[in-house]
């Protein structure tokens, strides 16, 4: 069977550094391994309107920011199928047709699903559209059969969703037409769950704690410099905790051990500066202009593509546009089949039509 990756993201903003450890800097590495048949990058617009559907602007504006953070961070239109959801309508028959393998008991205990709902406050007037997300997750990612899915930890849930799907769509019609996906974690801890400068448990456009792609310089430094630490370190000789200090959370995401040699020659590693931070005797100050050099060589490349892309946005538009042909014709595929295996190919059976013609001839 061929490996096939499909991944992607919500155009509510520009992408953020959370995002890049958890999965862009991944994407490039799996792109560029070639290990997969094919990839797919979903700009996931139609999901976004579930909670957006008041503010279609927002996600119509956002849609070329994500794109130029994609090419920006070295996804490669040759090698990678980048696509915007809402224009492969092949992905709305696909979720109409899975919805009647799911209960909505089922969806209620969906552990994701009932978190986003707490953290948009749906609780009492739930869009549908929303709380059915993961059947329509399950739709992109069995239509363009991926084999292979890179999810956070947070999104487990929904793979496990899409799998029972699969499963009960070959348990119903008696074929096995789908991909039952696999999913494929961050390979580095720290990079599961990058938390806001704030100290805050997630990354949020919404809480502003990110850390932007796109942020120039300055600003990186100034957000670095306002990171939350540990709040007991109040003198630098003062003992100082690592864990749930945001500073090495994010050294753990990016730092290497030849940043050391070149940016902060004190210590040899990362576990060296940790123990003299425990111990005490090392500022907070100076950790942070350690992460501000690191940070800074991370996403430099990173703005320089992105500063040449943002002169064709035509030409960004342009890749959008041949990547969703091309999607959409994979998913035509598989939705072609999902319809035989439901005897719903009414005017491509010409058996049926012969033994209907046959039936009445007889009467």
């Amino acid at each position: 069977m061929s490996k096939i990756i499909l991944t992607g993201d919500r155009p509510t903003g520009r992408l953020h550094v959370g995002h890049y450890v958890g999965s862009l800097r991944r994407r490039v590495e799996l792109q560029n391994s070639g290990e997969y048949e094919k990839i797919f990058i979903m700009i996931a617009d139609a999901q976004a309107l579930t909670d957006n559907f008041d503010n279609p602007e927002k996600v119509r504006q956002n849609i070329v920011e994500v794109a130029l953070d994609y090419l920006s961070v070295g996804l490669d239109p040759t090698r990678s199928t980048l696509f915007v959801q809402s224009q492969i309508p092949e992905l709305t028959e696909l979720t109409f047709y899975y919805m009647n393998l799911v209960t909505v008991s089922r969806l209620q205990r969906n552990p994701t699903v009932k978190s986003e709902i707490q953290l948009r406050n749906f609780e009492t007037s739930i869009p549908v559209g929303f709380f059915c997300y993961p059947i329509s997750q399950a739709a992109d990612i069995t239509a363009f059969r991926a084999t292979t899915v890179p999810v956070g930890e947070d999104q487990l849930p929904m793979i496990e969703q899409t799998r029972e799907i699969v499963r009960r769509f070959h348990a119903v019609y008696g074929t096995e037409v789908l991909v039952e996906p696999e999913v494929l974690l961050p390979n580095n801890q720290a990079c599961l769950r990058l938390p806001g400068i704030d100290g805050k448990a997630k990354m949020s456009k919404s809480l502003g704690n990110c850390i932007y792609l796109s942020d120039n310089p300055e600003e990186i430094r100034k957000k670095i410099m306002s990171m939350y630490t540990d709040p007991l370190h109040l003198q630098v000789s003062d003992p100082g905790h690592v864990e749930g200090n945001t500073v090495f959370t994010y050294l753990d995401a990016f730092c290497k051990p030849e940043h050391f040699r070149q940016y902060c020659p004190d210590y040899s590693c990362l576990d060296e500066m940790k123990n003299h931070y425990r111990r005490g005797g090392l500022g907070d100050v100076k950790i942070k202009k350690f992460l501000n050099a690191v940070l800074q060589e991370e996403l430099e490349p990173i703005r320089a593509r992105r500063t040449v892309w943002e002169k064709d946005i035509a030409g960004v538009y342009e890749i959008l546009k041949a990547g969703s042909s091309a999607a959409r014709q994979a998913a035509a595929e598989t939705l072609d089949e999902v319809k035989r295996a439901m005897k719903i190919n009414y005017f491509e059976d010409t058996s049926l039509i012969r033994e209907q013609a046959a039936r009445y001839e007889n009467t």
